[in-house]
């Protein structure tokens, strides 16, 4: 692997965010400063720190950087449901966004792990 953009979790997250982009689009201009903005930080942040973690070049500092994805992650599985729960998404696109981040969740512990025996 020689980049970060090789990684399989990193496109997952790449697209997980570019859907929450789109299913923000619909969302009142009241939520602009709200639960938009969140979401897409939350969503752009999970591939951010895996990239950011891979370019650290040091496992210890890749592991902390793929727990902060994780953070990231929780975050935004977290906005989702409540969007979902105040009406401003369908449940059914909470769900499927919810099971993309699911599987994001799998991927991201399952590196960290697989690090940290090799440490």
């Amino acid at each position: 692997m020689n980049s970060y953009r090789d990684l399989i979790v990193w496109k997952a997250a790449v697209d997980l965010a570019v859907d929450c982009y789109s299913a923000t689009k619909a969302f009142p201009n009241s939520e602009v400063y709200g639960m938009t903005s969140q979401m897409r930080r939350s969503s752009v942040s999970i591939a951010a720190n895996i990239a950011e973690g891979h370019g650290r070049e040091n496992t210890g500092s890749f592991i902390q950087f793929l727990r902060i994805a994780q953070g990231s992650l929780k975050e935004l599985e977290t906005h989702l449901i409540v969007s979902g729960k105040i009406g401003l998404m369908f449940e059914v696109e909470v769900a499927r966004l919810l099971k993309q981040a699911d599987e994001i969740g799998k991927m991201l512990h399952s590196m960290i792990r697989s690090l940290q025996q090799k440490t």
